[in-house]
Formats: C-alpha cells, structure tokens, sequence
C-alpha cells in the first residue's frame, strides 16, 4: 500500500506544467530521432531483400546475355555469358581502387554483342597503379569474337565525385554509365558484367569480386539506439515536468 500511497502523494503535491521552449525542443528531437530510425528500418529492409536477390540469383544458370539484353537489368547478380567483339578504343580505367591495400584501377571494356549494334560493359578485373597515377598500364583486351563469362551488377547510384568533366579521357572517377554512353557515342547496356576467371588468354588482371554489403544487423542496430533516444527524450520530458504546485 505503501507505493499507491506515495504516488497520491506525488500528483497531489505537483502538477504538469511543460514548458514551451523544453516542449519545442523535445518534440524536434524526437521527431529527429525517430526518422533517423525509420531510415535505418528501411535500409535494413533493402539489404535484406538484396540478400535474397544475390542468394537465389548466385544459383541460377548462366544466361546468354547476347540474346538477353532486352532485359539486361532484371540479371542482377545472374552468371551471365556474351560473346562479341571488345572496343578497345574505348577501354576506361575506373581511378581510385584498392586491392590488398594497394591503390590501383578497374579496366572495363565495352563489348560489342554479337549480331547486335548494342554493348555491354565488361569491367575485366583489377590493376595496380604505377610510379605515377598518370601512367596507365597497357592491357588492351582480346582481339577477335570471345566469350565473356561473369556476373552482372548494377554501378552505384551514389557515389562521390571529386571533379566533372565533359569530355573525360580513358580515366574515370566512378563508372557512369549513362556517361560514357553520351562520351563514347555507344548504346550501351545498363549494367556491368563483372568477369571471372579463368581467362583465355591469361592476364594481369586480379578478378576478386566481394559479395554486395548485405549485412543488415548493423542497421538494425542503430535503429533500435534512434528509437531509444526518442524514447529516453520523452520520458524525460515528461518526467522533468511534473512542477511542485506553489512553484
């Protein structure tokens, strides 16, 4: 009894008077926190629905690109094979990219599709940088009709650019792929086909390709801290708010 009692005693002797500016700030802070929250939430739900495309894409059979690339961006994460021819004249170096620690470049290449006026994209591996950054090595792709086997992917919609050029040369920040379409003049396929090995004939091309960030726990671990701080600023808003009634 003695609990009921003590809190009769508590709102008899005080009464809720928030004020304005605490209130205003709260209620900022908490809607604040709870979008933040919320952003966390959905961005567990993607990566958990991109865990499921990539488990059930990652089994599937290889499909023949050259006849397929009316639907080309629906392959995601799909073992695809194309046979064509390379543009070499075209070939890009993607700046900017670290393996095992070491600066270096992607070289991707456009790929005629065989029996079409379209290209795709073959991003062929990776490649260190040399003395200077200027220097781009020499790795021209295979002459002649060849099969590319890989897995398509989809360039990053986001990503961040130090300078925009017009009219860049081989050397590229990020893989545009809407420009370099408009650079080269070329109708190019919207996706990548990321290359494996083995390779005919062999180069100096490193081909490790991670899997997509699908860990989603991270997310969900913020999330649930949004959610507390939104919570723990409403329970002191109401508790520091209860004012003794001769104040």
């Amino acid at each position: 009894m003695a609990l009921p009692n003590a809190m009769t005693s508590f709102f008899a002797s005080r009464r809720f008077r928030p004020g304005r500016w605490p209130t205003l700030a709260a209620i900022a802070f908490v809607i604040l926190t709870v979008a933040l929250g919320n952003w966390q939430r959905h961005r567990a739900a993607e990566k958990n629905a991109l865990a499921a495309e990539f488990a059930a894409a990652a089994g599937q059979p290889p499909v023949d690109l050259t006849t397929r690339d009316e639907d080309a961006a629906r392959l995601r994460f799909r073992p695809v094979r194309a046979s064509g021819e390379y543009d070499a004249a075209h070939q890009l170096f993607i700046d900017n990219k670290v393996h095992a620690g070491r600066p270096g470049f992607h070289v991707v290449a456009p790929l005629r599709l065989a029996a079409s006026s379209r290209y795709v994209l073959v991003d062929r591996g990776w490649i260190a940088q040399g003395a200077r950054r200027s220097d781009l090595p020499v790795v021209p792709p295979p002459e002649g009709n060849v099969t590319v086997i890989g897995r398509v992917n989809l360039p990053p919609q986001h990503y961040l650019e130090l300078r925009r050029e017009s009219t860049p040369g081989p050397l590229w920040e990020n893989l545009d792929i809407e420009r370099i379409a408009a650079a080269t003049g070329l109708d190019l396929l919207p996706v990548v086909i990321e290359q494996a090995d083995p390779v005919e004939p062999a180069d100096r091309l490193v081909r490790d390709w991670p899997a997509p960030d699908l860990g989603a726990a991270q997310n969900v671990s913020y999330m649930v801290q949004w959610y507390s701080f939104a919570a723990l600023a409403l329970v002191l808003w109401l508790a520091l708010n209860w004012r003794p009634r001769d104040a």
